[in-house]
Order: structure tokens, then sequence, then C-alpha cells
């Protein structure tokens, strides 16, 4: 009988010098070798120091183990193809739609309104909407009165406080929250315009591209309108 190479038990097998180049291209063991090394193991072992049980169950469960995350993987894999192909299907149908988003302003377009909300956590003894212009001059203001909690709507028509049109362009929206005698700034929303969306890689969300804004994205919009 051939004498064994201790340093390389495999070597009646052939496996010394694919394994060594596969070994340098991919360090990741395949079902096939891993079987293959398993059947040399129990063959050239020594017969009076047989493998424990324990040792060979230890071994079969840890290729099984790396089974199952290979598998996992795959759905892994699958799952994400299939969110994407979601967010391309959500996507087709958000151009051109409206939605409300965080935003300290907006823009006016010609013979347009602008409008939104004000996001209240506590009711309001008086809500007070002021539109500035770019430069912060005040053009308009709106008395909404008491309100509740929740998001109250409001809507500019374009026209200053004298009924003259106001040019197109950006515009501030503030909000003066009145709650007895303490005054608080509150969270303002605007409606705009979706002119364009960006996919995102898997597990990231849609970019949406909105008039007045730029770049948002899609975890931002509270309404589509």
């Amino acid at each position: 009988m051939n004498e064994i190479d201790k340093t390389n038990p495999f070597s009646q097998l052939g496996l010394s010098n694919t394994q060594e180049s596969k070994s340098k291209d991919n360090d990741e063991l395949g079902q096939a070798a891993f079987l293959e090394l398993m059947t040399a193991q129990l063959k050239f072992q020594d017969p009076l120091k047989p493998m424990e049980n324990g040792d060979f169950l230890a071994q079969m469960a840890q290729f099984g183990t790396v089974s199952g995350i290979n598998e996992l993987n795959s759905n892994f894999n699958t799952l994400s193809s299939s969110f994407q192909s979601n967010q391309a299907l959500q996507a087709s149908t958000l151009v051109g739609r409206r939605v409300l988003v965080p935003a300290e302003g907006g823009y006016l377009k010609d013979g347009a309104s602008l409008s939104g909300s004000v996001d209240l956590e506590q009711p309001a003894s008086k809500l007070i909407i002021t539109v500035k212009s770019s430069s912060g001059q005040i053009v308009n203001r709106q008395d909404l009165g008491l309100q509740q909690a929740g998001l109250i709507d409001f809507e500019w028509n374009g026209l200053d406080q004298n009924g003259s049109r106001m040019p197109v362009g950006e515009y501030q929206i503030e909000a003066e929250v009145h709650r007895g005698t303490d005054v608080s700034s509150g969270a303002t929303l605007s409606v705009v315009d979706v002119e364009s969306v960006t996919l995102g890689k898997a597990g990231q969300d849609l970019t949406l591209s909105v008039s007045g804004l730029g770049d948002i994205d899609m975890s931002q919009v509270r309404k589509i309108l």
C-alpha cells in the first residue's frame, strides 16, 4: 500500500492542486467539495482512533448552517428584486401627482395658489399663517382662529394684503401658534408637484424631485393628493 502523504491526506484523491488553486479564487466551501472532503476524512482516518460521533455531527451541523445561510441569502436576493419592482411601480404613479411634505415655504406658480398644512401636536387658541417674500417682507397674513390638534390645512391665493397679484417665485410660510399667552412656531408642510422620481438601490427610499424644493426622500411624504 502506498504511503499516505500526512501533510496532504487528500493527495490520493487528486485534490491537492485543484483545491489549492480554487482556494486562491474562492474561500467559500461548496456542497460538493465539503462532501468530498468529508468522505476522504472518513476513508483515511486512523482505525484505532476513529472520528468521534460528536465531532462528526458537529461538522455536519456546521455544513447545514452554511447551507441554510446560503439559501437565506438567495431568498433575500429574490425579495430585494421584488422590492425594486414594487418601487418602480410606485414611482410610475407618483409623477405628476401632488404630495404634502415638510417645508418652510413653497413655490408660487403663475395664476396659481400656494397651499399646505400646519402640524399641531396640541390644540391652539389661535393659528396665524404668515406669507413672506424671499427677502423676508410680509405679503399676507391669515388668522385661522381656534384649531384642534392635527394637520390644519391652509391656502394662499397668491395675493398680497391689498389684493394685488404677487410675482411667480419662492415664498416663506410661517405658522404662529397661540395657546393662551404662549406663542410658538408651528411645523409647516407644503403641497408640491412631483416632477420626476429616481429609483433607489435595494433597501433605499425613492427620491422625488419636487417643484421648488429639489430632491427629497419618499419617506418625507406625509400625504399623496
